[in-house]
């Protein structure tokens, strides 16, 4: 009777008392209409600069394909390839900006000039020193070239060189991958861990060797690229539910519960949901509690993917579980990545020892690619340990103490100043609603004027109406940062008429 109280509780979504408040303002009909418009006028002029190319009347830049190629499968698809084009390439001068230093809380920036509208550079040699840094993933501001992490890494590299030379399975195996992973499972509460090279290739040659044919696997319609690259390579079934949206996901678990298979109606082998902490586009934190409850309820398993929750939510910053208050052990495989709050590189799988075993002998990850390297496994043994408070200092709590005001006085200033932010109150990725191609390059290149480093993103990564600049809020901003940062957006709002919100 007992047992079964727990699991009820356990599936009871109003027993974690944690506040979720998020934030999707829909965009007014008449910024809709302008925006549709403008990719208009942009598709107009842009196909008739192609028939110019094409009639040699105007120069092309870009590759394109011989004569006696176009019979075949193009090797470009035609829309992408067009805004590529046509959109992106105009607005080089505000992506890929080369970095000249630790991009921390500041950072500095190489100067580079066109003279043919982005197609080409030239660089002056002068360097913008001090750029506000508010587009890097530098969550607990580990981003450092001093300071205990570097002086372990500089030991580290004296000690392992920058390579093991070999695949883990083979000659490549140090004892400073296996401290990690202990120190990561420890960090996690999980049995077990395991780490990667490669943060991408974590989720993408993982979920291959955990599902299959004749699986099925929900998947949040806002999920990463290396998470629906990894779905589509293991040749599972894929059905998308809509975005933290808990009913239709229940909807698709009843009706694959029900149904099966499609063909034969057997049984499915297995159901993944697929999940990330926080999407790194809407700022939005997935509703877990929920999600844990519709996994208990219909027998499924949960994938969550923390490449950007793991050390920037939750009081001990051990990412969404922590920031909820749940059981590590209820979700089936805990992935995340180093790149982030660590500062460093790769992704480690979390869970029980069984699955952790059994992809080390499994996963085309571990078997072939090269580990991570020592320096960088150090790095991130360091900022863990200070996380988790075991280096005998008070430092990693007073960052993610930090962390957390940034990100709640950074999004009120900015919805008080009358912009549509979306997103979770704690998420410290904090999308601006931009909406039209041409503000989204205006928005970038002011700011940029301003001494303020920001990324501006817009289709296809969201949907077309849905340009956005996204900030991502560091615990190294100080509060004279945050106060130049948003002075510099309301000035900038103001001059490009962004304040499109009616709340």
């Amino acid at each position: 009777m007992e047992d079964a109280q727990n699991e009820n509780d356990a599936c009871n979504p109003s027993r974690h008392k944690k506040p979720f408040t998020e934030s999707f303002e829909e965009t007014p009909l008449l910024v809709v209409a302008l925006t549709y418009l403008g990719y208009f006028i942009l598709t107009v002029f842009g196909y008739l600069r192609d028939i110019l190319q094409r009639w040699d009347i105007e120069k092309c830049h870009v590759p394109r394909e011989r004569d006696e190629q176009k019979d075949f499968v193009p090797l470009y698809k035609d829309f992408d390839s067009f805004l590529f084009r046509n959109l992106y390439m105009r607005c080089r001068d505000i992506w890929n900006q080369p970095v000249c230093g630790v991009p921390g809380a500041t950072l500095d920036l190489l100067e580079r000039v066109s003279h043919d509208n982005n197609w080409t550079f030239q660089h002056t040699g002068k360097v913008i020193k001090g750029v506000i840094n508010m587009g890097s993933y530098n969550y607990l501001g580990f981003a450092e070239n001093t300071g205990p992490c570097a002086e372990a890494v500089i030991e580290a590299t004296r000690k392992y060189g920058v390579g093991a030379g070999s695949t883990r399975s083979e000659m490549g195996n140090l004892d400073i991958h296996e401290d990690l992973e202990r120190l990561v499972a420890r960090f996690l509460g999980v049995e077990s861990a395991m780490v990667f090279g490669m943060g991408f290739a974590t989720n993408s040659m993982n979920i291959p060797a955990l599902a299959g044919k004749g699986c099925l696997i929900l998947s949040d319609q806002l999920s990463h690229a290396s998470l629906v690259l990894g779905a589509r390579l293991s040749g599972s079934t894929i059905r998308v539910f809509k975005h933290n949206n808990m009913q239709h996901l229940e909807e698709l678990l009843r009706d694959a519960v029900v149904h099966g298979q499609p063909e034969s109606r057997e049984p499915w082998r297995k159901i993944l949901i697929v999940v990330e902490g926080i999407y790194s586009m809407e700022g939005s934190i997935v509703r877990l509690p929920e999600v844990l409850a519709l996994k208990k309820r219909y027998k499924a398993y949960v994938y969550l993917d923390e490449a950007h929750s793991i050390g920037a939510l939750g009081p001990k910053g051990r990412g969404v579980v922590d920031y909820f208050g749940l059981d590590p052990g209820d979700v089936d495989v805990m992935m995340g990545t180093f790149t982030k709050s660590f500062n460093a590189l790769g992704g480690y799988i979390g869970g029980k020892t069984e699955l952790v075993d059994y992809l080390r002998s499994h996963s085309h990850s571990a078997l072939y690619a090269a580990p991570m390297s020592p320096p960088v496994a150090q790095q991130i043994i360091a900022s863990m340990t200070i996380i988790m408070g075991e280096d005998g200092t008070a430092l990693g709590a007073d960052r993610l103490r930090q962390l957390s005001e940034n990100t709640a006085y950074f999004r009120a200033v900015l919805c008080s100043m009358g912009f549509i932010v979306h997103g979770n109150t704690d998420s410290p990725v904090v999308p601006l609603m931009l909406c039209m191609p041409a503000k989204m390059a205006a928005f970038g290149r002011e700011m940029q004027a301003r001494n303020i480093g920001t990324v501006v993103v817009g289709s296809p990564a969201t949907p077309v109406t849905e340009g956005r600049a996204r900030f991502c809020v560091s615990a190294a901003h100080t509060r004279e940062m945050l106060d130049r940062a948003l002075e510099a957006v309301s000035e900038v709002g103001d001059l490009l008429q962004l304040k499109f919100s009616r709340r």
